[in-house]
């Protein structure tokens, strides 16, 4: 039997574009209605939503949202309850990521980075609750694989997904039986917007045994078989990085 995700909702942060974009397409093709997440790429959100209405009618829908404005996130998770009348899924992928070399970290570095990549899944992750439970529900997190092992010069980012990694364990151990919680950890996918030289890029695919980066899809379809598929499966973290963690 083919699984769907149909008459389920999933919210996705951070999904006008990139990885957050390809989840929502996917979730979206598997039959569940989305809730595309964005704080400043309306344009983009508006468009996606609109593409996947054109396909599935009243399917997606935008919700602007500042994710570190912390009273704001029960208000997100409302206004995704009152247009799709449940909530099946939570997907924390919004994220910041930036190097801060010591000696250059600031206390708005820490507030960001720490904010973006473990205060808001915690403080959102508890908004949704109530309604996850009710759906017998599944959240994921989007971990990194430089949450086990550090990235040079991310002193804030590095140990933020580490605390992530064991938000998503302890979430999964107090939130059952009624909602799963897993992560997802990427590694080379998408090569930063503000650039990377060649070297540095080939530097990272020597350490790939796959020796090529990953795409958006193999993150969506790690997402999707979380969601869809892995009834039994809650407190893991799953490396989607074409085998580069297990070689350090």
């Amino acid at each position: 039997m083919t699984r769907t995700l149909e008459g389920q909702v999933a919210l996705v942060t951070g999904s006008a574009r990139r990885i957050g974009a390809c989840i929502v397409e996917t979730l979206h093709e598997a039959g569940a209605r989305v809730a595309i997440h964005f704080r400043g790429s309306a344009g983009e959100a508006d468009a996606l939503a609109a593409r996947l209405n054109a396909e599935r009618r009243d399917s997606a829908a935008a919700f602007r949202a500042d994710l570190l404005d912390t009273g704001a996130l029960p208000a997100l998770v409302t206004a995704v309850l009152d247009w799709g009348g449940r909530l099946d899924a939570l997907v924390n992928n919004a994220s910041t990521f930036y190097p801060t070399p010591m000696g250059e970290i600031t206390e708005a570095h820490w507030q960001d980075l720490m904010g973006t990549n473990l205060k808001v899944p915690l403080f959102l992750s508890q908004a949704a609750v109530p309604a996850l439970r009710k759906s017998r529900g599944a959240i994921i997190n989007l971990v990194d694989i430089h949450a086990q092992r550090p990235l040079r010069d991310h002193h804030v980012y590095g140990p933020a997904k580490a605390g992530l990694a064991m938000l998503t364990r302890g979430l999964a151990k107090d939130l059952g039986p009624d909602i799963r919680v897993n992560g997802v950890s990427p590694g080379a996918i998408l090569w930063p917007e503000d650039g990377m030289n060649g070297e540095t890029k080939q530097a990272i695919l020597d350490q790939v045994p796959l020796a090529r980066a990953g795409k958006p899809a193999d993150i969506a379809g790690c997402v999707l078989y979380l969601l869809r598929d892995a009834d039994y499966v809650s407190g893991q973290i799953i490396a989607v990085d074409g085998g580069r963690s297990a070689g350090w």
